[in-house]
C-alpha cells in the first residue's frame, strides 16, 4: 500500500540558465522569499505573514493576478530551510485554494562550469525541483509546465534586470 501512495507522487526538476548575472545576484533575488511577486508572471501580490524574514518557519501569502472567469487563486508557503552558503532553500504549501495537498519545492543557484564571481563568473543556473501529490484536474504536464514557464520568466527577467 505505501509503494502505491510513494509512486502517485510527481516529482520534477527544470533548471535554467541565468546569463549576464552571477549566482550571488540571482541569490540575492531567491533568497527574497516574500518578493517573489516581482518575478513571476502569475504572481500579483506577496507579503509575510508571520515569522522572520530569511529564516526557516517564515510563512508567505501569495495571491494570483485576479481573473473575471474565476477566483484569485491563493497559496501560504513556509520556508522550511535556507541555506545561504549552498544558496538553496526548500519550502511548502500550507494552505490553499489551486488544489495541491502537498507540495516542497526546494530552489538551488548555482554558479555555470563551477565559477563564481570570485572566478569571474558572471552566469549562473537556477534548479528548481518539487514533490507533489497529485492534483485535482491536472496532469502533472501541467504541473511541469507551470514550473518551466515561470523558471524562464525568472531567469529572463533577472537578465534584463539585474
Amino acid at each position: 500500500m505505501e509503494s502505491q501512495a510513494v509512486a502517485s507522487e510527481w516529482e520534477g526538476k527544470h533548471v535554467a540558465q541565468v546569463n549576464g548575472v552571477t549566482a550571488g545576484q540571482a541569490w540575492s533575488v531567491v533568497s527574497d522569499f516574500c518578493n517573489v511577486h516581482e518575478w513571476f508572471p502569475s504572481v500579483a501580490t506577496c507579503h509575510r505573514v508571520q515569522g522572520t524574514d530569511g529564516q526557516p518557519g517564515l510563512i508567505r501569502h501569495c495571491a494570483a493576478v485576479k481573473t473575471e472567469e474565476e477566483e484569485t487563486k491563493w497559496a501560504l508557503e513556509r520556508l522550511v530551510e535556507i541555506d545561504p552558503i549552498k544558496r538553496c532553500l526548500s519550502y511548502e504549501i500550507l494552505e490553499n485554494n489551486v488544489g495541491f495537498k502537498s507540495y516542497v519545492s526546494t530552489v538551488k543557484v548555482m554558479p555555470v562550469d563551477g565559477g563564481d564571481e570570485a572566478d569571474g563568473g558572471t552566469s549562473c543556473r537556477i534548479e528548481w525541483s518539487f514533490v507533489s501529490d497529485p492534483v485535482d484536474g491536472w496532469k502533472k504536464e501541467d504541473l511541469e509546465a507551470y514550473v518551466e514557464s515561470c523558471l524562464k520568466h525568472m531567469a529572463t527577467k533577472m537578465e534584463k534586470n539585474l
